[in-house]
């Protein structure tokens, strides 16, 4: 049952809730990376980087906002939900609130992309307007991609080939080819962390008929994906070391290997409350190994 919205409720911390702070860090890999491509062909510009890392993760969180109030809308937040609390379904916001601060967060973030879609050209300005459009419609709309099995597919898009591309060009005014493999682990890993989050709430989705991408494969397939994301992901570092003429320093990433088989043994055998810290450590391996990763591609 909703819990009716005070004065006192309605402060800082339900925000912070909504904005997911654990989850935060599929928002600060894919800059880290980016930034550490620009060093490394020597484009580094300060100024740009700081200011896509503030967009970036402004996104991320006007995301969460919207998630938790289309969420809340279609009825996809039952009792039985193993997740972190929900602000809406549980009261400590009204809908209206949470729809003014997505709004708001998501205007904060498209004020800092009008400088750097003045840097970057209209490029920029696209990549901003549609990175927008998908945090919103993952849970909303005619056809929302969290509920019609390609969650998976947008976050990997927009969290490894945008974000990361993007913030290379900010700085370098240009791409280049190893720029595109180095986006691959980010997107993989960042994607990781939805797989988790989805093959949790397997059971309630499946119910509400939210047909996310682990309600299509099952249980099984969902471990599988999570598996082939990680694999992949450390795949990378040995594909840029022996075909482009990276340095072996770009396998640094191999450091956080044993958190990745922790976790990979956690997802393959649980389910759910306790996917709950699987989820945040995902997130957690995504940032560690993009510093990893961006380290050694300086080096």
């Amino acid at each position: 049952m909703s819990l009716p919205v005070t004065r006192k409720r309605a402060g800082w911390r339900p925000w912070l809730m909504a904005g997911r702070p654990k989850t935060l860090y599929a928002g600060i890999s894919p800059v880290l990376v980016g930034t550490g491509l620009a060093i490394r062909h020597g484009v580094f510009r300060p100024l740009p980087a700081l200011a896509t890392l503030l967009a970036a993760v402004l996104i991320q969180i006007g995301a969460n906002y919207a998630n938790d109030l289309f969420d809340f809308r279609r009825g996809a937040d039952p009792v039985t939900r193993t997740g972190p609390t929900r602000v809406t379904s549980a009261g400590l916001l009204t809908p209206d609130q949470v729809e003014a601060g997505m709004w708001a967060v998501f205007g904060a973030a498209a004020l800092i992309g009008l400088y750097l879609a003045y840097l970057g050209g209209w490029p920029i300005l696209l990549v901003g307007i549609l990175s927008i459009l998908a945090a919103i419609a993952y849970t909303a709309g005619p056809f929302p991609l969290g509920y019609n099995g390609l969650g998976d597919l947008f976050v990997f898009i927009f969290f490894g080939l945008v974000a990361v591309l993007g913030a290379y060009f900010l700085q370098a005014h240009a791409l280049s080819v190893d720029a595109v493999v180095a986006c691959l682990p980010v997107g993989m890993l960042v994607t990781g962390i939805l797989v988790v989050n989805n093959l949790r709430d397997v059971e309630t989705d499946r119910e509400v008929g939210k047909r996310t991408l682990a309600v299509l494969l099952g249980r099984n397939g969902a471990r599988a994906e999570y598996i082939f994301l990680l694999v992949a992901a450390y795949a990378v570092p040995f594909v840029l070391w022996l075909g482009f003429g990276f340095s072996a320093w770009t396998l640094l990433p191999v450091l956080s290997i044993p958190l990745a088989l922790r976790l990979a043994q956690t997802v393959s055998t649980q389910t759910g409350p306790v996917l709950n810290r699987a989820l945040a450590g995902t997130a957690q391996l995504s940032a560690l190994y993009a510093l990893l990763f961006a380290i050694g591609i300086v080096l």
